[in-house]
């Protein structure tokens, strides 16, 4: 019996179709895992770098931002993912509250409160630690100590207090007000203070008595999703070749029978 191919023009351009879009977004994984691979090396790069003091006098070893410098926004992607040291004094009438931040299993807060920077007008939005929820009483904000005066703290710059998901339409910030997200713009709005575009999530030791939590998550990379998406794109382009080839052969076969 001899093999014959009926090319057929429909399942012709319906796999050329499946081709192009399983290459197209197989690649668009790739480079989606190559910006992953990336990031996760500038993450390294700029923690493993020499802390950056605002505020205070300069420190042996560490990079020192004047408070000249402050008194414009300082550029978000020169200072993400750096490790900070800021001197200032907690402006304590605006504590936020994150809603719908879990750790160990428990439900709970990350605290969000302004940091005025010493020597200058300008703040940061400082992520001072998580704190669990009272489980009988939805509303009832828990005690934190903050302390008075000029304090010294330490941190890692991030441009997001992280996403959660929004549940109704979010109401007029207040100092002690318990959001689901936050922004430094709408920050900045509410308190009227002059906020740097970032925040800080503060690390190390707090204050004794604080009770704050501050192991923060490491930014998911996501590479081995990426890298098996692009797989399973890259797939079905392959498996698209492949049925047109052999459906195409069997048609033939039945034609020259």
């Amino acid at each position: 019996m001899r093999l014959a191919f009926r090319f057929r023009t429909i399942p012709f351009v319906a796999t050329v179709l499946l081709v192009a879009l399983g290459i197209a977004l197989g690649n668009w994984q790739m480079r989606r895992a190559g910006e992953k691979l990336a990031l996760a090396a500038r993450m390294a790069e700029r923690s493993a770098a020499a802390p950056v003091t605002l505020g205070g006098g300069s420190v042996h070893g560490q990079e020192r931002v004047d408070s000249g410098a402050l008194r414009g926004p300082l550029h978000p992607g020169n200072f993400e993912y750096r490790r900070l040291q800021v001197t200032g004094e907690w402006v304590a009438g605006w504590p936020l509250f994150l809603d719908n931040r879990p750790q160990d299993g428990r439900a709970g807060f990350y605290l969000a409160m302004p940091f005025k920077i010493a020597g200058s007008d300008a703040h940061v939005l400082v992520l001072r630690g998580w704190l669990p929820r009272d489980p009988r009483e939805y509303t009832r904000l828990p005690n934190v100590a903050t302390p008075r005066g000029t304090v010294t703290i330490e941190g890692i710059a991030t441009a997001s207090a992280g996403n959660v998901m929004q549940l109704g339409t979010p109401g007029a910030l207040k100092p002690g007000a318990i959001v689901q997200n936050l922004t430094v713009d709408e920050a900045a709005r509410a308190t009227g203070l002059r906020l740097q575009p970032f925040f800080v999530q503060q690390t190390g030791p707090g204050t004794p008595g604080d009770s704050l939590v501050r192991d923060w998550p490491a930014p998911a990379s996501g590479v081995d999703k990426h890298h098996g998406y692009a797989f399973q794109w890259y797939a079905l382009a392959a498996m698209a070749v492949l049925f047109f080839v052999i459906t195409g052969f069997r048609s033939g076969r039945k034609q020259v029978v």
